[in-house]
C-alpha cells in the first residue's frame, strides 16, 4: 500500500515538474509573434500582453496548471498552435 502511495506521489510531482517546463516554452512561443507585430487589434494585442503577463505571474507563484491554461488563451487569440 505504501508503494502504491510513492508511485503516486511521484507521479504529481513529475506531472507538476512538466508543466513547470512548459510555461516557460509558451511564453517563449507568445513572445515571438508578439514580436513579429501580428495583425490584431488593439483590443487583442492588450488581452494578449495581459494574459501573458498573468500566465508568466502565475508560473512564478507555482501555479503551473493555471499558468498553462492562461497561456493557452494568449495562444489562441494568436493563432499559436
Amino acid at each position: 500500500m505504501k508503494l502504491r502511495s510513492y508511485l503516486a506521489a511521484a507521479a504529481l510531482m513529475a506531472s507538476s515538474a512538466a508543466f513547470a517546463f512548459h510555461c516557460p516554452a509558451d511564453m517563449k512561443k507568445i513572445d515571438e509573434v508578439l514580436a513579429k507585430s501580428p495583425k490584431l487589434t488593439a483590443e487583442q494585442i492588450g488581452d494578449v500582453k495581459k494574459l501573458r503577463a498573468d500566465g508568466e505571474a502565475l508560473h512564478k507563484a507555482g501555479k503551473h496548471q493555471e499558468s498553462v491554461d492562461t497561456l493557452a488563451k494568449a495562444m489562441k487569440i494568436l493563432d499559436i498552435k
